[in-house]
């Protein structure tokens, strides 16, 4: 089948006061590192080469070379070394830059990841700016699960938003079909209900109002501190209640826009992504911010 592309929205436009502030901020370069090393299969997969196992096998193929001797495997490198690969030379893309960010408002039946071996339609096919190989997506969401996803350039801004240790929430809107929660149940889901291995609790739980005609569907809002594979359908399942619709409609600071619609993206401004880089104590690149520690 043909694939739609999902199409850009502008959601404002930056006034003018802002715009100079936004090409100041895109011209600022974290300060020269150039005393700073980078671990070679960072740096390479930084540099759009591949995926950091990718480069590790070119590497172990001795197929890189770091001024002219064969590269190896944990080996530093810095802003005066020459790297080749089958005698080409990869200009090193120095994380120094203001990162990029794009929220988008993903439909059901899309999957997130590069390619699938069934041919189902992906996320990164239907965005044309994540060909940009830098582009990681912040977490997942399932097939059938829509709404927020965020993408980015920056691995450590990725780290922040997804490591458990951050505890950022993630906030969805849950219809379930059947009876309504009762206040024995909401205390449980909060508390914890054993899932798997694991025992799975929100951290937050509200009834909203917003009804369906269909009398039998309850729309719920729920927080959780982190993201387990179909954790939230899971949990309801454990009173054998079915989750008919899931949404993801706000990860941390960042809130799916009303004005978003379903398979419309946004890339952030450069003032945007300054604010969010400062909420997680990260610089406009995204590596952590040395000055505020």
């Amino acid at each position: 089948g043909k694939t739609f592309k999902a199409s850009k929205n502008k959601l404002s436009t930056p006034n003018k006061k802002q715009q100079i502030i936004g090409q100041k901020i895109q011209k600022e370069r974290v300060q020269d590192k150039t005393h700073d090393s980078v671990r070679i299969t960072k740096a390479l997969s930084m540099s759009g080469v591949g995926s950091r196992r990718h480069v590790e096998e070119l590497i172990q193929k001795q197929e890189v070379f770091v001024n002219g001797k064969v590269g190896i495997l944990g080996q530093q490198i810095n802003h005066d070394d020459k790297v080749e690969i089958h005698n080409k030379s990869i200009r090193i893309k120095w994380a120094d830059r203001l990162a990029r960010i794009i929220i988008y408002h993903k439909p059901q039946g899309e999957l997130v990841t590069r390619e699938d071996k069934l041919g189902r339609s992906t996320v990164f096919e239907k965005i044309s700016l994540l060909k940009n190989k830098r582009f990681i997506a912040i977490g997942r969401l399932d097939f059938n699960t829509c709404g927020l996803l965020i993408f980015t350039t920056s691995g450590e801004l990725a780290q922040h938003f997804t490591h458990p240790k951050y505890e950022v929430e993630r906030e969805y809107s849950v219809r379930i079909y059947g009876d309504e929660l009762t206040q024995d149940q909401i205390n449980q889901l909060k508390t914890g209900v054993k899932i798997d291995d694991y025992i799975g609790k929100f951290a937050d739980i509200v009834k909203l109002t917003a009804q369906d005609s269909d009398i039998k569907n309850h729309w719920y809002k729920v927080v959780l501190l982190e993201g387990k594979n179909r954790e939230i359908r899971k949990m309801f399942e454990f009173f054998n209640l079915i989750v008919s619709r899931l949404m993801r409609t706000r990860f941390g600071p960042i809130a799916l826009p009303n004005r978003l619609k379903r398979g419309q993206y946004y890339e952030l401004t450069p003032i945007e992504v300054s604010e969010i880089m400062h909420k997680f104590n990260l610089d406009i690149a995204g590596n952590i911010d040395t000055r505020s520690i």
